[in-house]
């Protein structure tokens, strides 16, 4: 994989404090997910600059699970982050670590900023706590128990550690500005009483720090140099450098914010993506219509596809929504060089050619990728028995329809020409057959006395077809901006997955690995399930062929 190269505001902060020795020429990121969750596509850039840009700069990422939340925590997913790094091609090496592997000293530097006056517990309630913090207009209220004794605040807090009281009950704020214009600075909570088991550290502890005073500490334990954060996080930047310079760490980390990923027809909040989950709205949350990394990723998206998107937005100052269709521009890209072709018959229509041998079977060579030159060709099974798509064949074709119809020839890709002689209707006058000739003359879609046809359609032998289901995707949501009107289940697209059964594909796709890629010819790019199994395969349809935002960006 290759480290593209970084021109932007992160990478001239980071130019500025190697030249000037300020971490001894270090660089040294972190991506620091809570594990509440599935990733999804806007933690993908996240990632992607973390490790990157630390790579590009001859240094290193950790990977940390802010796991200071263990009611909203689980090992899933734990499993499943690591799981999604790997895939998008970053490795953390040996420096996997969890912020609850740090409670000893975050409790230790607690009592500190107690014992010199920088924090107290106080009593009041979450919604007192909220009331007293004032507005952006209005600045807070002290608590009543602001000025409690150092001795009385280093007896509460470590009761409140020892769980005599109850959740809720108390807190631990630092004592800063309850008058300052940031809101984030008016004494922020920093521990909470929350009685839950922790998947890292069992029962141990019934006090919790908060992110905002977990993350700089931990940043700090871990000799982290620039620590990125998105847009969000800017006006806490003030409160990170409080806490560090409070608590005295050798080496301050250098916070540095960027604008975070948002796309059209995308939700990215988790509570919102949980809410889909919970609801069965989808299938879970690798579901192919997610945006999560895991749903994506079933869906048939490739990592460098993402990395390339992601490198492609570049990091910016000021936060915008990026179309979908920019996104899907590089999964084509990316698949149109990879993927294999093959012929598949989404909705099938059987034709038999009424003049070809019966016991006979052929076998054609055909490209498996234009763009690849080393991708050789593979024999494709041809018999008497065919299927084609229903909709190459027109009764009464429209003016500037070219495929089948009555009397009409159309080449079948690379074997013959054939012509529709009769066709066969049920009872309810559907058409379930057609009767073709075929012209031996002209093996390999060529007619040796020069004619010409208008239309060439693909096919698969009925005798060898390997049986299909295979899903289409539309996006998730109706509207560009899923949220408006305020809830966004109200933009729910009902057409967002239809199943297609009894789908007919070429054989040699049997019993290939979930995950799989191909294109078939004029449906799009799919990929092989994880729930297909040897007597039924299950594709998903990652994208069509059509490349809108190449055309509009002038690709």
């Amino acid at each position: 994989m290759a480290t593209p190269e970084y021109n932007n505001f992160i990478q001239d902060f980071i130019t500025e404090d190697t030249e000037s020795g300020r971490y001894g020429g270090r660089v040294h990121t972190r991506f620091p997910p809570e594990p509440n969750g599935y990733l999804h596509i806007g933690h993908a850039k996240a990632i992607c600059l973390d490790f990157g840009i630390a790579e590009a700069n001859g240094g290193l990422c950790n990977l940390r699970f802010d796991d200071t939340n263990p009611a909203a925590e689980d090992v899933e997913y734990v499993d499943a982050i690591q799981a999604d790094i790997k895939w998008l091609g970053f490795s953390w090496d040996d420096r996997m670590f969890y912020a609850s592997a740090y409670f000893d000293e975050l409790y230790n530097w607690a009592v500190k900023l107690i014992r010199d006056g920088k924090a107290y517990v106080d009593d009041l309630s979450p919604d007192q706590v909220r009331e007293y913090r004032g507005t952006l207009t209005e600045p807070g209220k002290e608590s009543p128990y602001r000025n409690r004794s150092v001795e009385e605040n280093l007896d509460l807090f470590e009761r409140m550690k020892a769980g005599e009281f109850p959740n809720g009950t108390r807190t631990l704020r630092a004592k800063i500005d309850m008058a300052s214009g940031n809101i984030n600075m008016r004494d922020p909570v920093i521990y909470r009483i929350l009685h839950a088991h922790h998947h890292q550290t069992g029962d141990q502890w019934c006090i919790y720090p908060t992110y905002d005073y977990a993350h700089p500490l931990s940043d700090a334990i871990e000799g982290i140099t620039h620590s990125l954060c998105t847009l969000e996080f800017e006006d806490h930047r003030p409160l990170y450098n409080w806490l560090l310079e409070a608590c005295e760490v050798p080496q301050a980390p250098r916070q540095i914010e960027f604008a975070r990923l948002n796309l059209t027809h995308t939700i990215t909040s988790k509570r919102n993506l949980r809410r889909l989950v919970e609801e069965n709205v989808v299938g879970g949350w690798d579901d192919p219509r997610m945006p999560t990394i895991a749903g994506i990723r079933r869906r048939g998206y490739t990592p460098a596809s993402i990395r390339n998107f992601c490198n492609d937005v570049g990091v910016a100052k000021t936060n915008s929504v990026v179309s979908l269709m920019q996104l899907e521009h590089f999964v084509r890209e990316d698949l149109n060089k990879t993927a294999s072709r093959m012929m598949a018959v989404l909705r099938p229509l059987k034709v038999v050619l009424t003049n070809y041998p019966e016991d006979l079977v052929e076998e054609f060579a055909v490209e498996n990728n234009p763009e690849d030159p080393d991708a050789g060709s593979r024999y494709v099974p041809f018999s008497r028995v065919i299927y084609i798509e229903q909709e190459d064949f027109m009764e009464v074709p429209a003016p500037k329809y070219f495929r089948l119809a009555p009397g009409r020839e159309v080449r079948l890709k690379g074997t013959y020409f054939i012509k529709c002689q009769d066709v066969v209707k049920d009872e309810a006058g559907n058409i379930v057959e057609l009767h073709c000739t075929y012209d031996p003359e002209t093996r390999g879609g060529e007619a040796a006395d020069g004619r010409k046809v208008k239309s060439t359609i693909h096919w698969v032998s009925a005798a060898h077809a390997q049986d299909a289901t295979v899903r289409l995707y539309e996006t998730l949501f109706l509207t560009p901006n899923p949220a408006e009107g305020g809830d966004v289940m109200a933009n729910l697209n009902p057409k967002s997955l239809e199943v297609l059964e009894g789908c007919k594909v070429e054989p040699s796709v049997h019993g290939a690995d979930p995950g799989s890629r191909y294109q078939f010819l004029r449906h799009g790019y799919f990929c092989v399930d994880p729930d297909s199994t040897l007597e039924r395969m299950v594709f998903n349809r990652t994208i069509t062929l059509k490349d809108t935002w190449a055309k509009v960006a002038g690709k």
